[in-house]
């Protein structure tokens, strides 16, 4: 028996050794030579201060930044802990609610805006943290954001369009905006 045992000890001590330790340690250390922003999570800063991660959504409600999509995460907006989408059916009387009220909450925002809201700025993403909006939903915002920051609507509408992202490899997915860049954008354009 022993026989059988002390060498089946001895491969766990050594696939623990190796799938355990020394690839962990390997993949970690390839990835912060090879790719340490992404590898430290993508984080934004400005002045020392981290600020962000371009990854997961913020929320903002001022009218002077833009707003990205609703977070369906709890007990807070963009907890990366409780990532997941709402699991509400386009028929459930608490989406409905849910986007009426975001709906109402734009259009209080800009009452002059009479053009249809994108999606996107009422319905949450299937993870709940998504840091993108489409270039639809930034255009929406323009007008909102170009007034109380006593800018152009062309000055905002040009740092949009620098700051939307096209289709990865020209294929991949759909052109986006990242509202924590195009915010801080906003605000280093300001000082």
């Amino acid at each position: 028996m022993t026989n059988h045992i002390k060498p089946a000890i001895l491969m766990l001590l050594l696939f623990t050794a190796l799938t355990g330790v020394a690839y962990p340690l390997a993949v970690t250390f390839f990835a912060q030579i090879m790719f340490p922003n992404q590898a430290n999570g993508s984080l934004l800063d400005s002045k020392g201060q981290q600020l962000g991660s371009e990854l997961i959504g913020q929320t903002f409600s001022r009218p002077e930044y833009f707003w990205g999509r609703p977070s369906a995460t709890s007990p807070t907006s963009y907890n990366g802990g409780a990532s997941s989408g709402s699991n509400q059916g386009p028929t459930n009387p608490a989406l409905i609610d849910a986007v009426q009220a975001r709906i109402k909450t734009l259009r209080h925002a800009d009452p002059s805006h009479s053009k249809a809201i994108p999606v996107d700025l009422v319905t949450a993403s299937a993870s709940g943290l998504d840091p993108h909006i489409s270039p639809a939903a930034a255009a929406y915002q323009i007008s909102r954001v170009a007034q109380a920051r006593h800018m152009s609507p062309d000055q905002v509408r040009e740092l949009v369009e620098r700051y939307t992202q096209a289709r990865q490899w020209g294929i991949l997915g759909e052109p986006r905006v990242n509202v924590l860049k195009l915010n801080l954008a906003l605000d280093q354009g300001l000082k």
